[in-house]
């Protein structure tokens, strides 16, 4: 067990609380250890009906990974550290998606990274006005991985690919809209849902019954220049469609991409086209660890945290430096299976 998870049961409800406030929650290995073990222990516990997913006091759900870890395992031990950390990760989102029990998740506030690992396998995902979804790792050279591949590859649209791509950031009323989200509640109605919920109550109806109709979802007046724009599964192509729309948002959106990391725009496309063709999520997350051990150690993911999280300059140099200069190769390299003992197993 570790301090940064509240793990305890109340009525028929299994909770998994992220208590790091000062991190923004963000996930530890102990706190996915923590998780996995408790949903193992609940899985055939007939007391536990249900498991909450929520967050102590703060001003965000889960803001992601941690990435001085995964940083420092790709500068001083060659990745060994970063691919224990992402293995483990992927097994507590593999179990979660696969879960015999209903999963709620409160996506209250920052929900961006490991977040959406954690919180898209449930079954119930509840916005509220506080909610700020994003998968933003072209900003830093990863990729959208904890599943990102499977879920965002499923959207309407090439929402998917438009939100891995430039790491927009969703309110909840676009979480709402696009799917990521089953219900919209206002913040302060939370702790009735759960009081609910712990006291036996279906969680659906519990859910419905406390739901309130979301502002306008702004994402939507979109929708149809990102369907255009982003339709296409090579980088170059989407840039120029973006170049040849003088609209005020194609040039917003065109900034946006060109300061990403090339290299982890290319594997974010092929990663959504490879994973719609997926049958399980087990083959996902093994793509995504195929994937994550490799990009760990290239320069681009060291130089992103740099200039984003360490210094904050965002004057990343990436390298490669242009689309052009990404090959094919290059990315085929990332995806290939890794040696049979290497490879990423489910729990």
């Amino acid at each position: 067990m570790t301090d940064q998870m509240i793990i305890r049961r109340e009525g028929a409800a299994g909770y998994l609380t992220l208590n790091r406030p000062k991190a923004i929650h963000a996930l530890t290995q102990p706190m996915d250890h923590a998780m996995t073990e408790a949903l193992l222990e609940w899985r055939d516990d007939p007391a536990v009906e249900v498991v909450i997913i929520d967050h102590s006091e703060g001003r965000g759900f889960c803001a992601g990974g941690d990435i001085n870890l995964l940083r420092n395992s790709a500068l001083n031990d060659g990745g060994a550290s970063g691919r224990e950390f992402f293995y483990e990760e992927y097994q507590l989102n593999h179990l979660l998606m696969t879960y015999p029990k209903p999963v709620v998740a409160f996506m209250d506030g920052i929900t961006m990274g490991g977040g959406v690992g954690i919180s898209q396998p449930a079954k119930f995902r509840v916005a509220t006005e506080n909610t700020r979804f994003a998968m933003p790792e072209t900003g830093i050279g990863l990729f959208p991985d904890v599943g990102g591949g499977w879920h965002l590859s499923r959207l309407q649209g090439r929402l998917g690919q438009f939100l891995a791509l430039t790491g927009a950031r969703l309110d909840g009323a676009e979480c709402l809209w696009a799917g990521l989200a089953t219900h919209y509640l206002p913040a302060k109605a939370l702790a009735e849902a759960k009081e609910r919920i712990v006291h036996g109550h279906e969680v659906g109806g519990v859910l419905s019954a406390l739901s309130e109709n979301p502002p306008h979802a702004r994402l939507e007046d979109n929708a149809t220049a990102i369907a255009k724009h982003f339709a296409s599964d090579r980088f170059e192509e989407i840039l120029a469609s973006l170049e040849a729309d003088d609209s005020e948002w194609a040039a917003k959106e065109l900034a946006t991409l060109r300061s990403k990391s090339p290299q982890t725009c290319k594997v974010a496309l092929r990663q959504l086209a490879d994973a719609a063709k997926l049958a399980t999520f087990e083959e996902n997350m093994r793509m995504e660890y195929r994937i994550a051990s490799r990009v760990l150690t290239r320069p681009d993911f060291a130089e992103g945290v740099r200039a984003v999280i360490v210094d904050k300059t965002n004057d990343a140099k990436w390298d490669p430096a242009t689309p052009e200069g990404v090959s094919d190769e290059l990315i085929d390299s990332i995806f290939a299976p890794l040696p049979a003992e290497e490879e990423w197993k489910p729990l």
